[in-house]
């Protein structure tokens, strides 16, 4: 099969689709999906500059989700899944190929009314956004929350499944054109990072930057909110000044979605096709596609990533 391999760290140049073995013979609960498309994500962009390596066992090929149909079913797969059906699915690497090994408990249906190809945007998304503000910090329904960088994939997914679920959206984003983007998902209020400071009382926070914006959100916090960090693009380091924690009964939280156990993908991914498919076959969530490349121009992929200019998600086409 042909996949996209790192040739070492280094640059978007070091990305080469090559001819490859295909993968390993399928173990328990496993199946083989024939990739129809693989989003790109700001992981895949690390782990190509060597600074988030895949986990023991996983593909070294990058790629984090994926869509595409079933070709091949190992031992004990649940009944739901058969040959031929459609699917998109949360990975632990690999989907810059054109076939993946897919634990059943990653899988999930095509949603109602979305392509085959589009399928492949959601399931990072969702079960970042699900996992983290929704499972963890317990975002209902009346409360507000602040996503950074909405404009992301990850932020104009978690702007339309917060406005669904009637809970109020701040937002910032770096340009009146990724503002207005935001504004056109559903956004309640769109702050301008470069030119103003975000200071509004929220619930809730999800936070991609880090170190260089954590006393910021914490002022940012009101009583009992949250702050789930998902990204240290500001940073890993930061002198904080603690007093709004125990004046405001906050909570800082961080975690990532690649290392967690098959057991825990497992459980988000049902979650998330309980809780979020609804809404995507309503058409309350609609996935927001920037670009897609054929697999050859992964680098071009990772260029146009790393720029920060696109609104919503990347995609590589096999």
């Amino acid at each position: 099969m042909r996949a996209v391999v790192i040739t070492r760290a280094g640059g978007p140049e070091v990305l080469e689709a090559r001819e490859v073995e295909d993968p390993p013979a399928l173990g328990e609960g496993e199946v083989l999906v024939e990739v129809a498309a693989a989003g790109v994500n700001r992981a895949d962009t690390l782990q190509r500059h060597g600074r988030h390596p895949p986990p023991p066992g996983a593909s070294p090929y990058p790629g984090l989700e994926c869509s595409g149909t079933i070709v091949a079913l190992g031992p004990n797969v649940p009944s739901r899944w058969t040959v031929g059906d459609k699917v998109c699915a949360l990975l632990t690497g690999g989907g810059y190929a054109e076939k993946v090994v897919v634990p059943a408990g990653q899988l999930l249906p095509v949603p109602e009314g979305v392509s085959l190809t589009d399928a492949a945007s959601l399931p990072e998304v969702a079960s970042t956004v699900w996992s983290t503000v929704f499972m963890t910090s317990h975002l209902s329904p009346g409360e507000s929350f602040l996503v950074h960088g909405g404009s992301s994939g990850i932020g104009t997914f978690a702007i339309q499944i917060a406005k669904h679920l009637g809970i109020k959206v701040f937002v910032t984003a770096g340009s009146e054109e990724k503002l207005a983007a935001c504004k056109g998902l559903g956004a309640d209020v769109c702050i301008n990072y470069k030119t103003e400071d975000f200071v509004e009382r929220v619930d809730v926070i999800l936070d991609n930057i880090g170190g260089s914006y954590l006393q910021r959100n914490l002022n940012s916090l009101g009583v009992d909110g949250r702050l789930f960090i998902i990204g240290l693009q500001g940073g890993a380091v930061a002198e904080v000044n603690l007093q709004a924690v125990f004046a405001r009964r906050l909570t800082i939280q961080a975690a990532g979605l690649r290392g967690r156990s098959l057991d825990n993908k497992a459980q988000i991914v049902s979650e998330v096709e309980k809780n979020v498919w609804p809404a995507i076959a309503a058409g309350k969530v609609k996935p927001v596609i920037y670009k897609t490349f054929p697999l050859a121009e992964a680098a071009e992929a990772h260029k146009l990533m790393e720029t920060s200019s696109h609104i919503g998600k990347i995609l590589l086409i096999p």
